[in-house]
């Protein structure tokens, strides 16, 4: 169905054309039509499917933009959920003047709330809690409230709000409209729908409409101490402009963005031992481009909705088969095409297919690629921009320096072609390789790939020592570039790493005096039997 269709204030369909939403999505064809009409739903959907926009804009439809008292309330589980349904809401009221959105939510500042309120407020998204402590204050007032939205209501009942959402409910007028919106449909939520909605239309999106076709699912069978290099090989070959990386622990988060960051890539962590302002920061940089790559928990991760994300990295197979649908939703969005990759380690197998089943989804197995695909990949990326600037003719004043520099020197056009590719991935900074092809010849070490080093180092996870600072001791005292570090598996009391043939021989000298974590280390080549 497309919006025009539905009747809709002209405002918000030249809003809902700028966000890039050529036709509705399920949830939003059955939704919209019946809370146009006044009548209460419960709809059945999980996030990603278009749910805010389902109630967001019957209720703008509905809004009076010259009366500033307060006329909706939204109701959400998390500080973050409340964030971006308030930012939908903007999006989708952009031409509609004299709407005012506020989101409230706790560990803001309760004195800017209040004076947005006193100022004059028609929607107030928030969280069960904060918009209780208004109601205490008695800095929101519910006598014009004609509409009330209960936006992912499972989610907030697990988390304790029903007395808040029962309280809430009983204190706006009785004549209003009620949207309540889950993703399950237990007990308790049926009771609040009984109670206080008047004769509500259920919608049901049906699981199959809940897949998302345009996400590439792919997995690799790896290693455990492989999964580092190998998604750092994947970022450099498909170079997402956001990707989300999902680890089962708060400890395997941490250690993977020390890694990353490592490496040079800009990687954020989001778990739960983080501070409300921290998440802040983190979600904040991830949604305006500064953090490339969010590595998060599946707790941290709920109400993530980001519409550029591009790949999802299972870096740990979810514990649960619901998690893999959640997580591979946050990409692929708003009808774009999304990558999901997951990480399979032995045994692990045996869960992928369960998931498969569950989700009824074909995850395709990929070969792990090698340190020469990401190469040609690099390369390829170059030459097509090249083909970009020569057919937009924006090379021209570039060609007679070139002629200058050839009539110079002893070298063909192609050999300047050849250096200039080289600088442009980045690949100028190793050489060693044509002044010292002679390197020391270590024997077999037990390193993986041709070409490198595994190295032994006296220290390991005993002494408190993470991946992270093994990366930085050994790219940091040698000045190698981080991501040509290879592998790094890490034991107890002792840590191999992988190092490029040309470096190996600098990275033992430099760490002679080298310390990490104040503690004296010695390396020396891996005697691999």
């Amino acid at each position: 169905m497309k919006f025009e269709e539905l009747n809709l204030d002209p405002a918000i369909i030249r809003a809902v054309q700028e966000m890039g939403f050529e036709e509705t999505s399920p949830i939003q064809a059955k939704a919209i039509p019946v809370a146009l009409e006044g009548r209460d739903i419960v709809g059945q959907a999980q996030t990603g499917t278009g749910k805010t926009a389902a109630f967001g804009i019957p209720l703008l439809q509905r809004v009076n933009p010259k009366d500033k008292h307060l006329q909706a309330v939204i109701l959400c589980p998390t500080r973050e959920l409340a964030i971006q349904v308030a930012e939908e809401m903007r999006k989708l009221a952009k031409f509609m003047h004299g709407i005012k959105v506020l989101p409230v939510y706790g560990g803001q500042d309760i004195v800017k709330q209040i004076r947005s309120l006193k100022a004059g407020t028609q929607v107030v998204i928030g969280t069960p809690g904060r918009i209780m402590d208004h109601m205490r204050r008695k800095t929101v007032k519910f006598d014009d409230v004609n509409m009330v939205v209960l936006d992912e209501a499972d989610e907030m009942l697990d988390m304790g709000f029903r007395e808040d959402i029962e309280t809430i409910l009983s204190e706006t007028p009785e004549e209003r409209q009620t949207l309540l919106f889950s993703a399950t449909m237990p007990k308790p939520i049926m009771e609040i729908a009984r109670t206080y909605q008047k004769d509500a239309e259920i919608i049901r999106v049906v699981k199959k409409e809940l897949t998302v076709p345009k996400i590439e699912q792919y997995y690799y069978e790896v290693k455990k101490k492989n999964k580092s290099e190998i998604l750092c090989r994947l970022l450099d070959i498909y170079d997402p402009k956001l990707s989300l990386v999902f680890c089962n622990t708060k400890r395997m988060v941490d250690e993977l963005v020390e890694i990353l960051k490592g490496r040079g890539y800009f990687a954020e962590g989001l778990h739960g031992d983080l501070k409300q302002s921290q998440r802040d920061r983190v979600m904040n940089g991830f949604r305006n481009g500064k953090t490339d790559i969010l590595v998060a928990t599946d707790v941290a991760a709920r109400g993530i909705d980001v519409d550029d994300v591009e790949a999802v990295f299972n870096y740990d197979v979810p514990q649960d088969d619901e998690y893999y649908v959640h997580r591979i939703g946050r990409t692929g969005r708003a009808g774009r095409e999304g990558m999901a990759f997951t990480f399979v380690v032995g045994r692990e197998m045996y869960k992928l297919r369960d998931i498969q089943r569950y989700c009824k989804t074909k995850i395709k197995l990929q070969p792990v690629p090698s340190l020469k695909d990401v190469t040609n990949t690099k390369a390829e990326k170059v030459l097509n921009r090249v083909h970009e600037i020569i057919q937009d003719d924006a090379h021209t004043k570039m060609i007679k320096l070139i002629e200058e520099r050839i009539d110079e020197e002893d070298y063909t056009s192609l050999d300047v072609a050849a250096a200039l590719l080289k600088i442009a991935m980045g690949l100028d900074e190793q050489p060693k390789e044509e002044q010292e092809p002679q390197y020391e010849d270590y024997g077999d070490t037990g390193a993986e790939e041709d070409g490198m080093v595994r190295l032994f180092i006296n220290v390991g996870k005993k002494n408190n020592i993470r991946p992270g600072d093994i990366l930085g001791a050994v790219a940091g005292e040698t000045g190698m570039p981080g991501r040509l570090v290879g592998t790094i598996d890490m034991y107890d009391k002792y840590t191999f790493v992988e190092v490029p043939r040309q470096y190996a021989g600098d990275v033992i000298e430099a760490m002679k005096s080298a310390r990490i974590k104040g503690k004296n280390i010695n390396v020396e080549p891996a005697n691999h039997k």
